[in-house]
Formats: structure tokens, C-alpha cells, sequence
């Protein structure tokens, strides 16, 4: 009797898999092996638009669905009219933090975005999924199981900033032939994996990149009771510089940093700051894109600050950005324009 109702059931369920099979000609679900629907339910963008203090462009905050079908939050802002425009992503550092991140940067980091908004280009701060230590390396796949995705390893937050390059290029004011990206720092390190993997960006620029993850350093372990290096050396001459350049790069596996650059096809521009502890990492990242023949560009400028091509309000509440940032903000703009502005 037992053995007669488990056929039974088994009997069902292929019945009803049969069922779905046949229903699976013109299903329009999304998930077409678990509910049938004759018309796709409809999915629309979730956007907030704010206005922003001491400008007469709004921010727009919209919900970006990812490779796993979770969403990272960009705030997107764009020059009067209907374009359509070139536009820059801006990454910061390492991911996290969410929509109230890109609030406290809208209203309070934005004058660099500013300038590209002045220079006709559209801009987005972008939010990404935190950054996951020593986990790079690795492509992700994707495979399926039971008609729903099933990946080999988590994704990461590249490949957040990917999906939202491929978003913003279905923005109808937007070129999406004409995408560009700003890192900082990680942000920076970001570029280089994003532009391994992905051909979609016109060019780029890696801000004080912190790439020894991309490059594949091996760093030696810090003595017992050494200090960590200060993050702005108070002197670091040109001969300096290039001793410690030279250190890092025979701390990088050659063969994994090298495999890694060949597949990038973007342009791209590294901006170093010249005392900066990882000077040498920023060097080293343009000199072996450079060994590879790729279309690659230095510049590098001596400040007191990490991150200094992004402007904060003071503690007064004022954006007042040194020569310096003027200089870098200015150079990364006609950088762009090389490429973004139709001739």
C-alpha cells in the first residue's frame, strides 16, 4: 500500500512538471517553471528625486537590480534637457552604508560632481555591496537549478557597478556609448576588475588605486611591533618612489597580474598622489598596464589628502577646494572630454 501512494505522488509530480513544460511555450513569468502567467507582470523602477542644497538639479535615488536580483541604490543627476548626455559613475572607496550614504554625499561631497554637471555631463555616486576581504579571483558563473539562478560563488562589488553600468545605458538621456567611471582608493582597484571582465565603459580613471588584490601582491608580513606606515609620508622624492615601485613589483605574481591586465580593452588613466603610502601600488598598477600595451595614462599630484579629487563641505558648510583639487578635477574632466565629446 505504502509503495502504491509514493508512485502515486511521484505520478503527480511529473503530471504536474508535464503541466509547466507545456505551459512554458509563451509563458511570460519569470519564474516560468514555478507559475504560469499569459502577460509579465510589470516592473517598474523604484526612484526618489530630492532636491540638493545650494543647486537647481535634483538627485535622483533609484534602485538598480543586480546579478542576483537584489538592488544597489545610485544618485543620479543630469544637465537641463533631454540629451542625451555622456555620464560619469563615481565610486568611493569600499561599498556599503546604502541610500543614506549617497544622501550624506549628495548634499555634502557633490562639488566635483558639480563640475561635471557644469562640463554637460550627467553623474551618479554609486553604492555597492560591502567589499569582501582576499575573495577576488575567482569568475563568478551562473548556472540554474530548479528554473532559479544558482551561482559558484556570491557576487561581488564589481560586479554591483557593472549592472549599473549596463542600467544606465537604457536611461533614454543617456549615450550609452559615452559611459564613463571615477574610482577612488578600492573604488580605483574597482576599475580594474570591472574592465577584466566587462567592455562597456568608453574610459576610466583609477584614483589613488589600491590595487594589490587585482595585481596579485604578496606583501611581506610587518615585523613585530612595526608601525603601520602613516597614510601621508611627510617627503617622498621621485627617487623614492621609484625604489618602492620597484620593491612592489617583485612582491606581484606576474603571471596572475599579467593575465588579469590582457583582457582590458578600456582606456584608462591612474592618478597617483605622490605621497601617499601606496604611491608605489598606483605606480606599479600603470607601469604594468603600460608593459601590456594597453591605452594608459599617469598623472599623479602632491596633497595632503587621500581622496582628495572628491570635495566635502567644510565644517562651515562651504565647498572650498584648493589648487589642487581644482587641478585634478579640471584634468579628469578634459580627460573625458577626449573621449565622451562628439567631435
Amino acid at each position: 500500500m505504502r509503495k502504491l501512494i509514493l508512485f502515486a505522488a511521484f505520478a503527480a509530480l511529473l503530471a504536474a512538471r508535464a503541466t509547466f513544460a507545456q505551459q512554458s511555450s509563451g509563458n511570460a513569468s519569470i519564474d516560468p517553471e514555478h507559475i504560469y502567467l499569459k502577460e509579465p507582470v510589470k516592473n517598474p523602477v523604484t526612484s526618489v528625486m530630492e532636491p540638493v542644497k545650494g543647486s537647481n538639479i535634483p538627485v535622483q535615488i533609484i534602485y538598480v537590480e543586480t546579478a542576483d536580483g537584489l538592488y544597489a541604490p545610485i544618485g543620479l543627476r543630469k544637465p537641463p534637457g533631454n540629451g542625451p548626455f555622456p555620464i560619469i559613475l563615481f565610486a568611493h572607496m569600499n561599498g556599503g552604508m546604502g541610500v543614506r550614504w549617497i544622501r550624506e554625499w549628495t548634499q555634502n561631497g557633490s562639488w566635483t560632481q558639480e563640475q561635471f554637471l557644469k562640463a554637460g555631463y550627467a553623474v551618479a555616486w554609486m553604492r555597492y555591496r560591502a567589499e569582501v576581504n582576499n575573495s577576488y579571483g575567482t569568475r563568478l558563473v551562473e548556472k540554474q537549478r530548479e528554473g532559479r539562478q544558482l551561482f559558484n560563488r556570491g557576487p561581488l562589488e564589481y560586479e554591483d557597478a557593472i549592472s549599473i553600468i549596463k542600467y544606465v545605458k537604457t536611461l533614454p538621456f543617456v549615450d550609452p556609448d559615452r559611459v564613463g567611471y571615477v574610482g577612488l582608493s578600492h573604488g580605483g582597484e574597482m576599475l580594474m576588475k570591472i574592465t577584466s571582465e566587462y567592455d562597456g565603459l568608453r574610459a576610466g580613471i583609477a584614483s589613488e588605486p589600491a590595487s594589490g588584490e587585482f595585481l596579485a601582491r604578496k606583501s611581506p608580513p610587518r615585523k613585530p611591533g612595526e608601525a603601520a606606515p602613516p597614510e601621508t609620508f611627510p617627503v617622498n622624492t621621485e627617487e623614492m618612489q621609484k625604489k618602492s615601485t620597484e620593491e612592489v613589483l617583485t612582491q606581484i605574481d606576474m603571471s596572475v597580474a599579467m593575465e588579469r591586465i590582457a583582457s582590458i580593452k578600456t582606456p584608462i588613466r591612474v592618478q597617483g598622489r605622490d605621497r601617499d603610502h601606496n604611491q608605489a601600488i598606483f605606480r606599479a598598477n600603470y607601469e604594468l598596464l603600460r608593459q601590456a600595451g594597453k591605452q594608459v595614462e599617469w598623472r599623479s599630484y602632491d596633497h595632503d589628502e587621500h581622496g582628495f579629487i572628491f570635495v566635502r563641505r567644510n565644517k562651515d558648510g562651504a565647498y572650498a577646494p584648493d589648487p589642487i583639487q581644482f587641478q585634478v578635477v579640471k584634468d579628469s574632466i578634459e580627460y573625458f572630454d577626449g573621449f565622451m565629446k562628439k567631435k
